[in-house]
């Protein structure tokens, strides 16, 4: 009885995290789009989005194993890469001439595509080092101090993700100096989030790490 029922609980945890993960992923592509000014850095609104997926792996991979973060890694990308089609076939189809937003709809979304193909790079080369790492952590370090898991493995993957977003997405389209600071504002932010949002790994049952060590 107490098998199934921490079975169940698993088993919506899993689905609460993986769903978070992905409209995180999705939400931070469309954010993106938007350069903003904060404390004289310049940054992408997606920042304020996409830092909460690193924990959000972490707990992926606390609750299902390492080969099922992956499999939410990829997924997302695909997902993101669907989204930017759709938005692009959105923008393509003729307006109704009664509607007269066409151009002001394709200016702002169908940039997205680089935006997603940079993202979509630096997530599967960030968030794959952090699985890494995490499950290097976990089998080869400690099992204990879990916000240490996170802690470890995202200040790593961060720089890296910060890095390859930064100058995939907005290289040569803005003054280099302004690609530096969304860089630092990137690694600024992502670093705070992981700090508020590292706690989460509390939040979800250790299903079934173990069986996925080896």
């Amino acid at each position: 009885m107490k098998a199934n029922r921490r079975s169940g609980v698993s088993s919506t945890a899993s689905v609460w995290v993986i769903a978070s993960y992905v409209a995180a992923q999705m939400l931070a592509d469309v954010l993106s789009l938007k350069i903003a000014s904060v404390a004289g850095l310049s940054i992408d609104a997606g920042t304020f989005v996409y830092p909460f997926t690193f924990t959000l792996r972490d707990m992926v991979h606390k609750l299902l194993g390492r080969s099922a973060a992956r499999a939410v890694i990829v997924a997302a990308a695909g997902i993101n890469l669907v989204m930017a089609a759709f938005f692009g076939l959105a923008a393509w189809l003729p307006p109704d001439p009664s509607w007269p937003l066409q151009n002001e709809f394709a200016a702002v979304l169908t940039p997205v595509w680089r935006i997603v193909l940079a993202s979509i790079a630096a997530e599967l080369i960030s968030e794959f080092m952090d699985t890494e790492i995490y499950h290097l952590w976990v089998n080869r370090v400690t099992r204990r101090f879990q916000w240490a898991r996170v802690l470890v493995s995202n200040s790593i993957s961060v720089p890296v993700d910060s890095l390859v977003f930064s100058w995939g997405a907005f290289g040569g389209r803005y003054a280099s100096g302004t690609v530096w600071s969304i860089f630092l504002s990137n690694v600024l932010v992502k670093g705070a989030v992981t700090l508020v949002s590292l706690p989460g790994i509390y939040l979800v049952p250790d299903a079934s790490e173990g069986a996925d060590a080896h």
